[in-house]
């Protein structure tokens, strides 16, 4: 008996018509509703931003429930990974962004640069950085814009 299975047009077309249809991310939002914002969560936050392990303060400082004080906090962060992640959240606010042009990484910076919600300012200022990757990368994004 072989294991090759071989489906008729009209069985092919019925598995067609059967098969579930693909969902948009507003239908997959609506059945499946992101649990509220409680204060638990956020002492949760607090404490994880506190943690002695950076990667457990980086896992803090992507999370766009973070407050926005717990961000500016960790926008000093002395392990990188953390402020890059701060540098990536969508949910910093633009007076930390703004400190984070001046951050001593390149990498941060570079974070910075790509980040959705940067101001104006600060992306003009990172179109002089010192660094040839974060002028990059300035370039690569206003390159988006014009497209």
């Amino acid at each position: 008996m072989s294991c090759i299975r071989f489906n008729t047009p009209a069985q092919l077309a019925a598995m067609r018509e059967l098969a579930p249809s693909m969902l948009t991310a507003e239908e997959v939002a609506r059945l499946h509703p992101a649990p509220p914002v409680t204060e638990s969560k956020l002492r949760r936050l607090r404490l994880l931003a506190a943690d002695a392990n950076p990667r457990i303060r980086e896992s803090a400082a992507n999370n766009p429930h973070t407050p926005d004080d717990v961000l500016a906090t960790l926008a000093h962060d002395p392990d990188e990974r953390v402020r890059n992640a701060v540098a990536r959240n969508e949910r910093t606010s633009c007076d930390v962004l703004r400190e984070l042009a001046d951050d001593p990484s390149d990498t941060v910076r570079g974070w910075l640069a790509v980040n959705y919600y940067v101001p104006r300012d600060v992306m003009d200022r990172l179109a002089d950085d010192p660094s040839d990757t974060v002028r990059a990368l300035v370039r690569w994004k206003g390159s988006l814009v014009d497209a």
